[in-house]
């Protein structure tokens, strides 16, 4: 269960990073497509009719955030309790709510501008709260001694 939590803790990471490859994707092929021509409004977007070759990453971010990065964190959690890995129920708790939060503020950053800039932060949180849950699994593997039993003697 130490590899199942160390690779889930690892997808999180990995699934934040193309998160903000794809939004930064979708957002330099909208302004190319607003440069060239191309109009954004309101009957556009409800028509479908924005067409623009990297449209599909704002998709891959939505389905990315709203399903798969919660699932994983979901499993995570789960995982976690089974690890055997000292702090792997906090560091897991940890990664699932600054996805709650990443989710929210997603969701209310549309009704709410500013609040992107804190999705974008709390975005960088998550990465490293799902780096460090993936390190704190690999301190426990058998590579690394274990010293919990070694005695201590003092000598005057």
């Amino acid at each position: 269960m130490k590899l199942v939590y160390k690779v889930l803790a690892s997808l999180v990471a990995a699934e934040v990073a193309v998160q903000a490859m794809m939004v930064v994707l979708g957002d330099a092929g909208l302004f190319k497509y607003v440069e060239q021509g191309g109009v954004i409004d309101k009957a556009t977007a409800e028509s479908g009719g924005i067409q623009f070759p990297e449209f599909f990453a704002f998709m891959v971010h939505g389905v990315n955030g709203m399903m798969v990065i919660p699932v994983i964190g979901l499993l995570l959690l789960v995982s976690s309790f089974f690890a055997e890995i000292p702090g792997a129920v906090k560091g897991a708790a940890l990664v699932v709510l600054l996805v709650v939060v990443q989710v929210s503020l997603g969701l209310l950053g549309h009704q709410i501008p500013a609040l992107g800039a804190l999705h974008g932060l709390n975005a960088l949180l998550l990465f490293s709260a799902a780096v460090h849950a993936a390190r704190r699994g690999r301190r426990t593997d058998a590579s690394v001694p274990d010293r919990s039993h070694a005695r201590v003697e003092t000598v005057v």
